[in-house]
């Protein structure tokens, strides 16, 4: 991801801390991003909070002083993410590198493995 642009919201499982960051800040929740960063929360961090059990929500939440409706706001944005992903409402883009040749199988070969990613995420137990 480049710094200062906003990270795709489809890739957040691979988003960096600074993606992040970036994204808090697109939330309303940028007051946290420093300590978000102090503690390393990245996009697979944030992908694993789904299965934290009570007492590790409650650890996290100290750690980060957060108030528990910021941290509902903070779930409830990473399940639209989710969900967007589970319709196709997400636009997906080739990569610089692909040529336009490849980009038709591409996007629907992206499109496939991120929907896939995310009902997997969806049903684990």
């Amino acid at each position: 991801m480049s710094k200062g642009r906003s990270p795709e919201p489809l890739d957040f499982f691979i988003w960096t801390v600074e993606d992040v960051g970036l994204w808090l800040e697109e939330i309303n929740l940028g007051s946290y991003r420093q300590v978000f960063e102090e503690n390393g929360v990245n996009g697979e961090y944030l992908e694993s909070l789904s299965m934290f059990t009570t007492e590790q929500i409650l650890r996290f939440i100290r750690r980060c002083h957060m108030k528990w409706g910021d941290f509902i706001t903070l779930c409830k944005e990473l399940r639209r993410i989710k969900v967007a992903c589970l319709k196709g409402e997400q636009e997906v883009r080739k990569p610089w590198w692909a040529p336009s040749c490849l980009s038709v199988v591409f996007v629907r070969v992206a499109k496939r493995n991120r929907q896939s990613r995310v009902v997997s995420l969806k049903l684990e137990p």
